[in-house]
């Protein structure tokens, strides 16, 4: 049997660069540059600032990654990009980047879609997505409850979204309100290891018997932390205990909602994804909870948690191997894109429904 060709994968959506090799769904190498040190003393991603530091990463990132395989870049079958969503010149840099490569290389170019990418990041630990299975996501602006099947080939079904706030941003948002540095989800996480997820009863959002099961909400509970918080303006603020409750609250309504998506839909098993994935809490409690359900979770590794270039050649893997047509070599990016399927170009879509 001959093998797929190798796959190339480039993410550059928001403020990290990366790129990966997969073959077969097996992870030959990858390398990340962060331009995090830079956007830390505005306390957010600085779009300039991200897409100047991918212009001067890209080409690095890519030679270290094949490095790592033991690969040339002659080696390379195929290229995957991420096109949306996210920063708009930020994506601009990857798209002329993996134009470029599949230009010269005389290869296949596949648009992918960002989150299709956390979602495949999974299948290079664990394997082939069961059919079906719920997919959690929790990102910086994503908090996403899907019912994922062929990844490759059919539509991705939403069964609940966030109306708001993302948990990711939340985390954020509270960390700089509590003092605690950027990124502030990693932040919180370390604070909370030293307070009591019992010392302050934030809300649960959307969980209540009329609520949408499935939908997510934080801009309340970012509100309720910021009204606790300012209530210890005169003394000195509990920072480690509010964190732990802060994040108590996070993991309690994601990990709730997941699991009751997974009885309601008769499926046996959670993957969850994105960079709060890789939050200690929402680990532990969505360990805890499969398993009193008899559902099998499955996580990423932390590495393959937070945007990489490997999860990107993931799925230009499956579309390769799938017979997905690749896309035009004036494909352009989606900066909104909405998660519908793992190929982000129209004729990946046509291929797929015909």
């Amino acid at each position: 049997m001959t093998a797929s060709p190798i796959v190339l994968g480039i993410e550059s959506s928001c403020d990290e660069t990366g790129a990966g090799l997969v073959r077969d769904g097996r992870l030959l190498g990858h390398a990340i540059a962060s331009s995090m040190d830079e956007h830390v003393r505005y306390g957010g991603v600085v779009p300039e600032i991200a897409a100047r530091a991918h212009v001067h990463a890209l080409t690095p990132v890519v030679r270290r990654a094949l490095d790592t395989a033991g690969l040339r870049l002659g080696d390379i079958g195929a290229v995957a990009v991420t096109t949306g969503p996210g920063l708009s010149g930020a994506l601009q840099v990857g798209l002329a980047g993996a134009k470029s490569l599949a230009y010269a290389l005389d290869v296949p170019l596949y648009g992918v879609h960002h989150l299709a990418g956390h979602v495949a990041a999974d299948t290079l630990e664990h394997g082939p997505l069961p059919d079906p299975c719920v997919v959690l996501i929790v990102s910086g602006g994503h908090t996403s409850l899907l019912l994922v099947r062929d990844l490759a080939r059919d539509p991705i079904a939403h069964l609940g979204d966030t109306l708001d706030d993302a948990a990711g941003e939340c985390l954020d948002k509270v960390a700089r309100v509590f003092g605690l540095p950027y990124p502030g989800g990693p932040a919180v996480d370390r604070a909370a290891r030293d307070g009591s997820a019992r010392a302050v009863a934030f809300p649960r959002p959307l969980t209540g018997l009329g609520d949408d099961p499935y939908a997510f909400s934080f801009s309340g509970l970012k509100t309720a932390a910021a009204r606790w918080a300012e209530g210890h303006a005169d003394g000195e603020l509990p920072v480690a205990d509010g964190a732990a409750a802060l994040q108590e609250a996070i993991a309690d309504v994601l990990t709730r909602k997941a699991v009751a998506a997974c009885a309601a839909h008769g499926v046996d098993t959670l993957v969850v994804v994105g960079g709060v994935a890789a939050n200690s809490r929402v680990r532990a409690l969505a360990e805890e909870r499969c398993r009193a359900a008899g559902i099998t979770l499955r996580v990423p590794p932390l590495g393959l948690c937070t945007d990489n270039g490997a999860m990107i050649a993931a799925v230009g893997d499956l579309l390769v191997r799938a017979g997905a047509e690749p896309a035009p070599l004036d494909v352009s990016i989606d900066p909104s894109a909405p998660l519908e399927s793992a190929a982000l170009h129209p004729t990946a879509r046509i291929a797929r429904a015909a």
